[in-house]
């Protein structure tokens, strides 16, 4: 992982892109930080939430961000420390929840990262895969998390697809893998 390398990792849900991407951080050998997008609004939530915190103990310092991620991602990232984001899908649901405007919040930080000062991980949903939503609200949504995805993956250094626990690179040091 070099000094200012993005990684994303992406794809569905309980695929092991969290797992996978905690030990891409830690093999880094960097400080630890973890920016938390969620917010628990119901049980089951609080229950994902504390299950993420439980794994990573107290190797990690932990800020909740789920909204203002350029900012706080361009004031955490440093050489001596690795940034993981959990997760950018989810950060888009916020955004989208409060009636924010998707396209400044996602120029903003896709500007952060073209001058951030560190190794940045992001974790984010592959929502495209599935059948066509009925409604406009998660049409957009689907929409919206593909352009970011590949907005993200445009400016990553290495980009892993996970699938049943298992990873497929699909880019690594800034190259298409065949």
């Amino acid at each position: 992982m070099t000094e200012q390398a993005i990684t994303l990792v992406i794809g569905g849900a309980r695929s092991g892109k969290s797992s996978f991407a905690e030990r891409l951080a830690e093999d880094s050998g960097k400080k630890l930080y973890y920016i938390a997008t969620a917010e628990a609004h119901d049980a089951e939530m609080a229950a994902r939430i504390a299950d993420h915190q439980k794994r990573r103990e107290d190797r990690w310092i932990t800020i909740q961000e789920p909204l203002d991620l350029a900012r706080v991602v361009s004031e955490t990232a440093a050489t001596d420390r690795v940034i993981l984001v959990d997760c950018l899908t989810l950060w888009l649901s916020n955004i989208m929840c409060r009636d924010g405007d998707v396209q400044a919040y996602c120029e903003g930080l896709l500007a952060a990262l073209k001058n951030i000062k560190g190794p940045v991980i992001f974790v984010a949903n592959e929502v495209g895969l599935g059948i066509v939503p009925e409604n406009k609200m998660a049409r957009d949504f689907r929409d919206d998390a593909g352009r970011l995805n590949q907005a993200v993956a445009r400016l990553a250094h290495d980009v892993h697809f996970m699938a049943a626990g298992l990873s497929l690179c699909m880019k690594r040091d800034g190259n298409p893998q065949q």
